[in-house]
């Protein structure tokens, strides 16, 4: 009976039993199918890897070129601008410590510094120990009459020293006057600057024209006697100075001869240079 009712009650459990191996089979073989093997995979692999290059090479690489482009742009121009700093004659503004500095710039001896102080004191026509506008026009003066101007030269010879005047002191007025000191550091900051190098001796050709009585293009000692004059020194500076300065010894100054010993004597710092003596006998100090 026992046997009976399991073969009753179990067939349908049977049944039930045998559709659930079934389902896990069909499962089982479903997930075999479409999962690899271990050989296909081996095979699949290296394919998934060579994806994997691939999207490297066309995604991740130009990323890193772009990103190295873009610093390239931002670091060149900072170098490239570096590079015609230096190029220009700011190089010597690289060297900062004040030796450096002191033997880039003009007009740090004591030697220049005198004869700065000696031309002051030519400049200052009327002794009053400053500078003037009136002075300028003082020295113009007398060169035009000591000397050999015509009204055409004369004018000229008005026009460069008011432009010199305006443009290293400033405004025309009774009340700008112009200390050593200030000289000093003017004339510092001149020797300084190329520009303004070019155009410190060019009032020199109308002092030459007025004492080159003969016109002959050459002054002689005599003549160089009346420039001194002119400037409030004695013919005994003038013979001294010229024995100097007349290197060749002919005789015989230039026009060529004397604007360069007259421009030498504002940037040469050399205690031994022929043009120390262009403006008469240095002060002591």
């Amino acid at each position: 009976m026992s046997f009976a009712l399991l073969r009753s009650h179990g067939r349908p459990a049977l049944a039930v039993i045998e559709r659930q191996v079934r389902a896990l089979s069909s499962t089982l073989a479903i997930t075999d199918i479409s999962a690899p093997t271990s050989s296909s995979s081996a095979a699949v692999k290296p394919k998934t890897g060579e994806n994997n290059r691939n999207y490297l090479k066309h995604s991740k690489p130009s990323f890193v070129s772009t990103s190295v482009r873009k610093y390239s742009k931002k670091t060149a121009a900072p170098e490239r601008a570096y590079n015609s700093d230096s190029d220009s004659d700011s190089d010597d503004e690289r060297d900062n410590t004040p030796r450096q500095r002191q033997r880039k710039e003009r007009g740090n001896s004591e030697f220049w510094r005198r004869k700065m102080r000696t031309l002051h004191g030519v400049l200052d026509v009327n002794k009053d120990g400053v500078i003037s506008y009136d002075d300028f026009m003082l020295l113009t003066e007398k060169f035009a009459s000591l000397g050999h101007l015509d009204a055409k030269a004369k004018n000229e010879f008005r026009d460069i020293m008011r432009t010199t005047w305006e443009q290293q002191w400033g405004e025309i007025t009774p009340y700008n006057l112009v200390t050593v000191e200030q000289y000093l550091t003017e004339m510092h900051h001149v020797v300084n600057d190329k520009d303004l190098k070019k155009k410190v001796h060019r009032f020199l050709p109308y002092l030459y024209k007025a004492v080159d009585k003969d016109r002959s293009g050459s002054i002689s000692l005599n003549e160089f006697k009346l420039f001194f004059r002119c400037l409030g020194l004695t013919e005994e500076n003038a013979a001294v100075s010229f024995a100097v300065i007349d290197k060749n010894g002919d005789g015989q100054i230039t026009l060529d001869e004397f604007v360069k010993l007259g421009k030498d004597f504002f940037v040469s710092e050399k205690e031994t240079h022929v043009s120390r003596m262009f403006w008469g006998p240095l002060v002591d100090h």
